[in-house]
């Protein structure tokens, strides 16, 4: 098994956290509220950096995605 490099360990943290979050979103409509979207919570007051970030992870997947399909 081949160590994780430092860009493996973020894309996986990012991707951990895009996943968490998106859980939380689910379960708050799934109760009732609009969503628990924990990115929107924290960088509300800057819509250009929360959607920075939702781009980050989703970059991060895609590398997870290519990383997995070239070993």
């Amino acid at each position: 098994m081949q160590k994780k490099s430092v860009l493996s360990w973020i894309a996986l943290v990012l991707v951990l956290i895009g996943g968490l979050n998106w859980g939380l979103v689910g379960l708050g409509r799934l109760l009732g509220n609009s969503g628990w979207d924990l990115v929107q919570i924290i960088l509300a007051s800057m819509p250009v950096v929360a959607n920075i970030v939702y781009v980050v992870v989703g970059i991060a997947a895609l590398y997870i995605i290519y990383e997995a399909t070239m070993k």
